[in-house]
């Protein structure tokens, strides 16, 4: 029998083309979901209902916020915080499972490998390499209020990291690719402005955005991924920049 319980905690709005897959690989693992749903106008909430009765509808304060309004309606001894646009594959099930059914955890949080998966591809070099932390004790855990790329603070002690993947499909074509990653640059814009950051010009957001195409492409082996490891270095390069020219218009009250 499972030692310790587990929550799982989703942001929702209009993602019915692919939170049930979300939702599905979660069957078995965890203990309750908890959805937070921020005015879905497509079959979102319905497809929730099916896996859960914990739904609520709010407002929409921002990533950070909203996430932690989620993890305080969690009452599983552990938190699992995944999006509706991920999924876990097999290996990682079993990784989840195996943790619950330790007699002691000497681990307060744990990292899970990212497997972005678009356009027919999951990526395994570049930025995409990378494991994020997800899984976290639920006592002393806690978010930080970004508008976007959120963070959360585990409790203090040790992070480890599972097998399997945390497959992220992050994009359902080219042309919503493009459109979240301009959401996201000028978030990311407003939060460094409302930090106090300071944007360095228009050459250095040039710069900036040749050193990301740069460190992902070639230092991180994104050219081992193919013509879709070319896409994502160039994207999260454009994504640098549209970042820090908003930054700059916001300085100079042009925005």
């Amino acid at each position: 029998m499972k030692k310790h319980t587990l929550s799982a905690i989703i942001i929702t709005k209009n993602e019915e083309d692919r939170i049930e897959r979300c939702l599905q690989s979660l069957t078995g693992v965890v203990d309750e979901i908890i959805i937070l749903d921020s005015g879905s106008t497509d079959a979102t909430v319905t497809i929730c209902e099916k896996y859960t009765n914990n739904i609520e509808h709010t407002d929409w304060p921002g990533f950070g916020k909203q996430k932690q309004r989620a993890l305080a309606k969690a009452k599983g001894d552990w938190v699992l915080s995944i999006d509706a646009d991920e999924a876990l594959d097999d290996e990682m099930k079993d990784s989840i499972l195996e943790l619950l059914h330790s007699n002691a955890i000497d681990k307060t949080a744990f990292k899970l490998p990212w497997g972005v998966t678009l356009y027919g591809k999951t990526l395994k070099y570049g930025r995409s390499a990378r494991s994020v932390l997800r899984l976290f004790q639920r006592n002393g855990a806690s978010y930080t209020p970004d508008e976007v790329h959120e963070t959360v603070i585990p409790a203090e002690g040790k992070v480890g990291e599972l097998n399997g993947y945390l497959l992220h499909f992050t994009h359902r074509d080219y042309g919503h690719g493009l459109d979240k990653s301009a959401q996201y640059a000028w978030l990311g814009a407003q939060k460094y402005h409302r930090k106090g950051r300071r944007s360095g010009g228009l050459f250095l957001a040039l710069v900036r955005a040749m050193w990301t195409f740069f460190h992902i492409y070639i230092l991180r082996l994104g050219f081992m991924d193919g013509s879709v490891g070319f896409i994502m270095a160039m994207t999260y390069a454009q994504v640098n920049f549209n970042k820090y020219v908003g930054l700059w218009l916001l300085e100079n009250g042009r925005s």
